[in-house]
């Protein structure tokens, strides 16, 4: 529960200016659980203090930190350092090298945190090796920070999007949230000449153009729930699958992009989505889950599911 003390509300909101610029008087109210008076009240309580905070009028407009304030050096605890590591490590390989622009700023921080919780920050960085995934895409991170600008500023962009080699668009979308879900970044998001909600890898979105039009996100807006619900939709081939299987044992093995699952009854699961890619679909994904299945459609479904059978039944006919 946030704390009733004035002063450390206002050290809570010079926080979220300085963390978040351009934050408006509600989205501040909202961050200290107080109304949007009493957050211009404790901006007040910061003005009065000698610390400028700006504010700015207008749709792009809010409050920020005054240029040439230095706020003080944050204070990791070790626990906090060295899960800090960790997390860069895993989540970017490249962390452990000091010529990559994230293991640059990595070992900025460690440098400037205190002997007895930097040592074993950089001790961990030094010798923790990460085995990176060579086929995990990393988007792009120029085309993030602008998805994400315009996510901030409820800005309509034109993106040029590549689902595979021999397929690629150009379209204008109101993007409502960049989501990261199991290391991919999803951009989610209405597609104007779809009419409709899609989900787009942003490792496959070569460009970001800014349009002139605003949008109004639904107000009800759950960015994961959605994510999830629409991942495997909007693709162009079919696909139905029937699990001789019930839905909670099925739930560990199907993730949102191969569609939705609804029961059957107790012991059969139907999986309903659509892919680019019926044959990746077959191979990659039908063929790793561990029960008995079969496809009611859609048709390019139904023949790579063939094609992949008759190739495995000719690889062990082979062997013997």
């Amino acid at each position: 529960m946030p704390s009733a003390n004035p002063t450390a509300r206002a050290l809570r909101a010079l926080d979220a200016i300085s963390s978040r610029p351009g934050i408006t008087a509600t989205e501040l109210g909202a961050a200290l659980d107080v109304t949007e008076r009493a957050a211009r009240r404790y901006v007040q309580t910061l003005r009065d203090a000698d610390i400028p905070i700006e504010s700015v009028r207008g749709p792009y407009g809010g409050y920020r930190l005054g240029r040439g304030l230095r706020l003080p050096p944050l204070v990791f605890s070790a626990t906090e350092a060295l899960g800090l590591v960790m997390a860069t490590l895993d989540g970017h390989h490249a962390a452990a090298d000091p010529d990559d622009p994230v293991g640059s700023a990595l070992g900025k921080i460690i440098r400037a945190l205190p002997e007895a919780v930097g040592r074993p920050a950089a001790t961990m960085r030094a010798n923790a090796v990460a085995a990176p995934d060579r086929h995990r895409p990393r988007p792009d991170p120029a085309i993030t920070a602008a998805l994400v600008a315009a996510v901030a500023a409820s800005q309509r962009v034109t993106v040029d999007y590549h689902a595979r080699p021999d397929r690629s668009w150009r379209t204008d979308v109101d993007p409502w949230a960049v989501v990261v879900r199991h290391g991919r970044w999803y951009l989610l998001c209405h597609s104007h000449a779809a009419g409709a909600i899609r989900t787009y890898r942003v490792d496959r979105i070569a460009s970001v153009e800014p349009g002139g039009e605003t949008f109004s996100p639904p107000a009800d807006l759950d960015p994961v729930a959605l994510l999830e619900e629409h991942l495997g939709s909007g693709w162009e081939f079919e696909t139905r699958v029937v699990f001789d299987a019930p839905i909670e044992e099925l739930r560990h093995w199907v993730g949102g992009p191969m569609g939705r699952l609804e029961a059957i009854d107790a012991d059969h699961t139907r999986l309903t989505g659509s892919t680019s890619n019926a044959l990746a679909y077959a191979g990659e994904w039908l063929a790793g889950i561990p029960f008995p299945f079969h496809v009611e459609g859609g048709p390019e479904l139904i023949t790579a599911t063939r094609e992949l059978a008759a190739k495995l039944a000719a690889a062990a006919h082979t062997a013997q």
